[in-house]
Formats: C-alpha cells, structure tokens, sequence
C-alpha cells in the first residue's frame, strides 16, 4: 500500500488529478485539492501515479510504505 500526500501551499487548482482520479482528489471552495484517500491500494496505485505525475505543479507526492 502506498501513501499519498498533498502539498497545498503549492497547489494552485489546476484539477488534473480530480480529472484522472475523482474517487481520489477533489478540489474544495479555495479550489486547493483535498485528498479524499491518502492510503492508496496496489490496485489503483498506477491511475494515481498518473494523476500525481499530471500535477503541473507537483504539489502531489505518492510514497511506498
């Protein structure tokens, strides 16, 4: 299992991660993404790796547990 982490000073909403895994990201009124999971399964662990990898800004880190 792998955990996943949010920077949101450097988040700036672009929403390409809500876009690539909405059951996982969503963007809150401040347009600042929220995690909606942190403790990624081995089954979704490669659409995540793609939306943590779609962030412009790279405000999304996935670590291995």
């Amino acid at each position: 299992m792998s955990k996943l982490r949010v920077d949101r000073e450097l988040c700036e909403g672009y929403g390409n991660c809500v876009f690539q895994a909405p059951d996982i990201f969503d963007l809150g009124d401040d347009n600042v993404v929220s995690l909606l999971k942190e403790d990624i399964a081995e089954s979704d662990r490669v659409r995540v790796e793609e939306a943590v990898q779609s962030c412009p800004v790279a405000a999304l880190l996935l670590e291995e547990r």
